[in-house]
């Protein structure tokens, strides 16, 4: 049955409070990726695993956070967006009580299936709930909902690292585990889908489709295909970034080198993250809403471009720890717009009814992206360094920045410029 037709109209604080929300659903199931790097290196003391071997649970996580948002958006589309986030949460309660008594890789493994099932869940839904409330402001919209994801974790970085140090990672693991899945839970109980589509006003400078496609027409266009590739340039640097993190600042020797900066006094690793939180959650309203401003493709071309020298950047200067503090900011500064510029972009270029399955099939690129990460240890391990690492990484980056003026733009217009007939063929 569609839901839609009877869903009343509702007021635009409405509209504002569904996103918000959103935006706290989101930051509960942030540490499920971003506080990954606080765990790996006190898991293989107590175990005696590799990074490497560790390094493929994240893999894992990400894959099935990314590679089943498409199913989840269906069943967002079709059902709306409580049931799948009521799911959701509980699996990422689940998920990190696991991970809390895990004693072998495979347990470690199989608990990230289920919090990345649960992580793609509440992460497909939110932000496709947020581009169908909001088609007059899909690029501030996603991007303050994606924020809840990049910064969630920047308040509790402080205490998981604290209980780490006191208590273990094992607890660490289990009250915050059961205590965000609860608050995803209560959060799914508040949510209710969009009204019925309507046609979005054109916004000045972004071009929008004027037909709603199918995912299986989506599989079919080219212009999918080369944000698809765009995504998984970008994404790569920045996953191996949060992932290998702890294990470059130990290399660097910064690891727990006391940074003062903005009135505090921490460890170097420890600041970074908690700053890099709060980057990567601001840049993504940010150069959302400049997207609304000057369009998808230059604001791509800006953010990817600073990305590319920041990585470098972080290399060459990264081993004092007031740069390494620095030039991690501006990483993840350029590097989490992505999460707001590419589902904006991809529902301005098919349309809003089917936004969450859309949406979700380009996410997927983030999984594809995830396969690079453990590929990075074993390339700096085998290269006695990270240098081949951020220079590859730099490199991508670049190359998205340029097809995002060259290729995808022209390609874009010429999409957009189909005749009505044509397109519904």
């Amino acid at each position: 049955m569609n839901q839609a037709a009877n869903t009343p109209a509702r007021s635009d604080g409405f509209r504002w409070g569904q996103l918000i929300f959103g935006i706290i659903a989101m930051a509960m199931i942030a540490n499920l990726q971003y506080g990954w790097t606080l765990f790996v290196d006190p898991i293989a003391a107590k175990h005696g695993w590799s990074r490497a071997a560790i390094q493929v649970a994240f893999t894992i996580f990400v894959l099935t956070e990314t590679w089943l948002v498409p199913i989840e958006g269906w069943f967002v589309d079709k059902f709306g967006p409580r049931p799948v986030v009521l799911v959701g949460g509980i699996l990422c309660g689940l998920g990190w009580f696991i991970n809390s008594f895990a004693d072998t890789l495979a347990v470690l493994y199989f608990a990230a299936v289920i919090s990345g099932i649960g992580a793609g869940a509440v992460y497909g839904t939110c932000v496709g709930n947020a581009l169908k409330w909001f088609p007059d402001r899909r690029g501030l919209a996603a991007g303050l909902t994606a924020a809840g994801f990049g910064a969630g974790s920047a308040i509790t970085i402080l205490p998981i690292s604290a209980m780490i140090a006191n208590r273990g990672y094992e607890d660490a693991f289990l009250y915050f585990g059961i205590g965000q899945g609860i608050v995803v839970v209560i959060i799914a109980l508040l949510l209710v889908r969009p009204p019925e589509h309507k046609k979005a006003e054109q916004v000045a400078n972004v071009q929008q489709t004027r037909r709603e496609y199918k995912p299986s027409e989506v599989l079919k266009q080219p212009v999918f295909w080369i944000m698809y590739a765009m995504f998984v340039m970008v994404a790569a640097g920045g996953l191996m970034a949060t992932a290998q993190l702890g294990s470059i600042a130990r290399d660097f020797k910064v690891f727990d080198v006391e940074v003062s900066m903005l009135g505090l006094t921490l460890p170097a690793l420890t600041f970074a993250l908690a700053i890099d939180r709060v980057l990567n959650g601001l840049t993504r309203p940010f150069f959302g809403w400049v997207s609304d401003q000057i369009g998808r493709e230059p604001t791509m071309f800006i953010a990817f471009a600073i990305e590319a020298v920041g990585i470098l950047a972080l290399f060459h200067y990264g081993h004092n720890p007031y740069a390494f503090v620095i030039l991690t900011g501006i990483v993840f500064f350029a590097w989490g717009e992505i999460y707001s510029l590419f589902p904006s972009t991809c529902a301005d270029t098919f349309g809003s009814k089917y936004a969450s399955a859309n949406a979700g099939l380009l996410y997927t690129a983030k999984g594809t992206a995830s396969l690079l990460v453990p590929l990075s240890a074993v390339l700096a391990t085998a290269t006695g360094g990270w240098y081949s690492v951020f220079v590859l990484a730099s490199i991508l980056n670049a190359v998205a920045a340029l097809m995002a003026w060259f290729v995808l733009k022209p390609m874009r217009a010429r999409h957009m410029s189909k005749p009505a007939e044509v397109e519904t063929n």
